[in-house]
């Protein structure tokens, strides 16, 4: 606040002067303690800021070693050594900024405080004393008697040269404090609006820096999408190669080495063997020995020049050593010398000899060609690794997600804002999102929207297939179904973040836009789901019966077979041979196919098993009341999943109980319709998964008796309980070896041998058996992709009328 001081009235002396001046020099006082104050801070944000910069400087130093590390690499070595550079130049920046900060604030501020505030200090002392000697005049001059006149004149005189001095000192301290608050208005300001200009200037030059920088990081950005997918596709070609290689039976290594005279590096055959020095000692040294080229050679290490035993074994023979100590000796001997060796076994001894016979043979017989094969590539002891075949594709991640569920009509732009190339979608919902809808969608919580990246992330495959039911489309054409009636606005890319989320909010979670369907449109709606549902329930019926496929295939060491499901009521083996015998157990041709891909025709039930229970006859019959849970419970049965995301947008209950059908939910007829889509849709809407019907069966239990494995490994992944019983004391498991469904007796049997495996290993174990979790990759990518291949005992159709 500005206070000025009036020239007239500082010569009156009054007291409004004087309130006046003490109102100024608490203001300056504390104007002091301020400007103190805040160039303290500038100080410690400067040297802040130094500290900051050298520690960037010291990030930034390890990014260029990085990249000259990464010299091998050109993509990654150009890249971070650009991001390098780029990040030194804000360095440089930054430390502009600092020293104007230092500037501007810290050496402008002070100069004001120790000089403009040190000469208002001064004129105030001066001004303080001759108040006191005028105040110490007036008195004396008041006090001196009429009859003393020499007293008077002297007491008269003081008093005038005091006024005149007061006059004279209280003029310069005003006109000091006016030029004072005056000035500190331009001195404040202009240090700061300098400040805020070197802020503009740091942020334009940032700005613009990374404005040129921002092509390359496009360019990277669409290559790390295929890095991305190269990166798990060659994960996933290491793990098929590990799971080839751990499968395979390493009881006999001793018979794995072979003599191959057609290696492509020209090394016939290569392995350890333990070789006697000449020296008196004769100690005996593991080598790695190999017959290459018509030489015998050995070395310690991969970098050491190979040493040659035997120069042309044309020249010398091979023969057993028995006569000393150890066993499985060996010794090749040339016209010049001999060379003792040890084998681990006999059998790798007699491999070993026989090679070396054969190598023998080959080179009086080739003896022109010893050279042809240097420049050949891969050993036999590597060799065989690339042997099994592509792995089979489980999950998808990246570009392979991307491309399918972006193919869908309207998936190309973002469903709420437009934007094109989404890379983000809402999977309870089945629509794409762009970045900044995302992060919106994630704020709204779990119960309205599950975000997932397309790219990042690994997709299962009856997701994706959920992502391809659904799409913007269907979903606007339910959420936006009034919105051009109302009059609102539809965001657009680059539209303020909080009008995106507005709008977002009235369209998800106050459901705005919807259009709430009457009463006889409802009832409509449901007797043409039930009516649907009928036509795909009888569309398998007069199909003709198919042959039985073959035996199920069974992992390497797996002793479980169709004897095991007869005996499936009998206890399960606490041991580990036992769990691992069960583990080992491949899903191959088995049980009915899910209802997502064509259905096949009904087989014969063999004549060896029990028929299975029949399922409860669904009929439809006029309800008491219409209502958006009934429309979800027979779109769930219909497998039409956008009337049932429309049934969910009306407010319908996922987990809604009819109680005029025993109690049955959604879910439950979902397991009826036989789609695994329609599931997964449900499930990922928060379904209950062990929700019971009036007979105490839960999916679980319903999917059991109508043998839809895919269904059923769905429900155990999701956490479905396998120890629940129904009225009749009857377990998912009881009802699967009544109807002899091998298939889902080793699901239910793996997932609770897998739980009793975690508990035993204890409470924080999580990952449980990996066998188990390979069987059950396994049934969730036939179920989505081949299933046909589960086809093996539907046994009958679900009576319907």
């Amino acid at each position: 606040m500005k206070i000025t001081v009036d020239f007239e009235e500082c010569l009156k002396d009054s007291p409004r002067f004087r309130a006046t001046i003490e109102e100024v020099e608490g203001d300056v006082c504390e104007l002091e303690s301020k400007l103190d104050k805040l160039v303290k801070l500038c100080i410690g944000m400067i040297d802040a800021g130094k500290a900051y910069n050298a520690a960037n400087k010291q990030f930034v130093n390890g990014i260029r070693e990085l990249a000259q590390q990464s010299t091998k690499d050109e993509v990654i070595e150009s890249s971070l050594t650009k991001f390098a550079e780029s990040l030194q130049e804000m360095i440089n920046y930054h430390t502009i900024l600092f020293d104007q900060a230092q500037r501007s604030i810290k050496t402008q501020l002070q100069t004001f405080v120790k000089d403009d505030l040190r000469k208002f200090k001064e004129a105030k002392k001066q001004f303080d004393k001759v108040s006191e000697e005028k105040e110490a005049a007036l008195i004396k001059n008041a006090q001196a008697p009429r009859n003393k006149q020499h007293e008077v004149e002297e007491a008269t005189n003081i008093l005038t040269a005091t006024r005149k001095c007061f006059r004279h000192i209280v003029l310069d301290y005003v006109l000091q404090i006016n030029v004072l608050q005056s000035k500190r208005r331009s001195e404040i300001l202009k240090s700061m609006l300098s400040f805020m200009y070197a802020h503009l200037t740091f942020f334009h030059q940032g700005y613009d820096l990374f404005s040129e920088l921002q092509p390359l990081m496009k360019q990277l950005g669409g290559q790390l999408d295929q890095l991305v997918v190269d990166a798990a596709k060659e994960k996933r070609d290491m793990e098929q190669k590990h799971s080839t290689i751990q499968q395979k039976d390493f009881s006999n290594d001793d018979t794995k080495l072979e003599y191959n005279v057609d290696a492509d590096n020209g090394i016939a055959m290569e392995g350890y063997l333990f070789k006697r020095a000449s020296n008196a000692f004769k100690t005996w040294n593991r080598r790695w020995f190999s017959i290459q080229n018509n030489q015998l050679v050995y070395q310690k290490k991969f970098k050491d020049n190979p040493t040659v035993v035997v120069e042309d074994l044309r020249l010398c023979t091979v023969k057993h050593c028995e006569d000393i100590e150890r066993r499985f000796c060996f010794e090749v001997v040339s016209p010049t010398k001999s060379c003792m060796m040890q084998a681990d076994s006999e059998k790798l001894r007699q491999a070993w000899i026989k090679a070396v016979q054969n190598s023998i043979a080959t080179a009086f017989r080739d003896k022109g060609d010893d050279g042809e094969k240097l420049d050949r590539k891969s050993s036999t002891s590597t060799g065989s690794l690339d042997s099994g075949g592509e792995p089979k594709e489980r999950s998808l991640k990246g570009e392979s997600a991307l491309q399918k569920v972006l193919a869908i009509p309207g998936n190309s732009c973002c469903c709420d804002c437009g934007q094109p190339d989404p890379r983000w979608a809402s999977i309870n919902l089945g629509i794409t999102l762009c970045i900044q809808c995302s992060g919106i969608h994630r704020s709204l919580g779990v119960h309205f929207s599950k975000v997932r990246s397309l790219t990042l992330d690994t997709w299962e495959p009856e997701l994706l297939k959920l992502m391809c039911e659904l799409g913007n489309r269907v979903i606007n054409q339910i959420y936006e179904a009034r919105r051009e009636e109302l009059g609102a606005r539809k965001p657009q890319s680059g539209d303020p973040r909080h009008e995106v989320e507005a709008y977002i909010k009235a369209k998800y979670v106050d459901r705005r836009f919807i259009r709430r369907p009457s009463d006889e449109e409802l009832r409509t709606k449901v007797v043409s789901l039930s009516k649907q549902e009928k036509r795909l329930s009888s569309s398998s019926e007069h199909l003709p019966p198919r042959a039985p496929p073959p035996t199920p295939k069974l992992r390497p060491g797996s002793n479980v077979s169709g004897q095991s499901v007869k005996s499936a009521d009998s206890g399960i083996q606490n041991s580990a041979d036992g769990s691992r015998e069960m583990l080992a157990a491949t899903p191959s041709n088995n049980s009915l196919t899910d209802a997502d891909a064509a259905e096949p025709p009904p087989m014969p039930m063999p004549a060896t098993l029990p028929p299975p229970s029949p399922c409860k006859e669904m009929a439809f019959y006029e309800p008491k009341e219409y209502s958006p849970g009934l429309q979800l419970f027979w779109a769930s049965c219909a497998r039409s999943l956008p009337d049932m995301a429309e049934a969910l947008a009306h407010g319908a209950e996922v987990n809604w109980v009819n109680t005029e059908d025993e109690k049955r939910t959604p879910l439950i007829m979902a397991v009826q319709g036989g789609s695994l889509v329609t599931c997964e849709f449900l499930l990922q809407n928060a379904a209950n998964v062990n929700q019971q019907d009036a007979q105490g069966r839960g999916p679980l239990h319903h999917a059991t008796m109508l043998g839809h494995t895919g269904q059923v490994c769905l429900f155990l992944k999701r956490g479905a309980n396998q120890n629940a019983a129904d009225i009749d004391e009857k377990t998912p498991l009881a009802m699967a070896v009544e109807a002899a469904n091998a298939d889902i007796v080793t699901l239910l049997r793996l997932a609770k041998m897998n739980e009793e495996m975690r508990e035993a290993e204890g409470p924080y174990s999580q990952s449980g058996d990996e066998t188990y979790q390979d069987i059950f990759q396994d049934f969730t990518h036939m179920a989505s992709n081949d299933p046909e291949k589960l086809n093996r005992y539907q046994q009958y159709e679900p009576q319907r009328p």
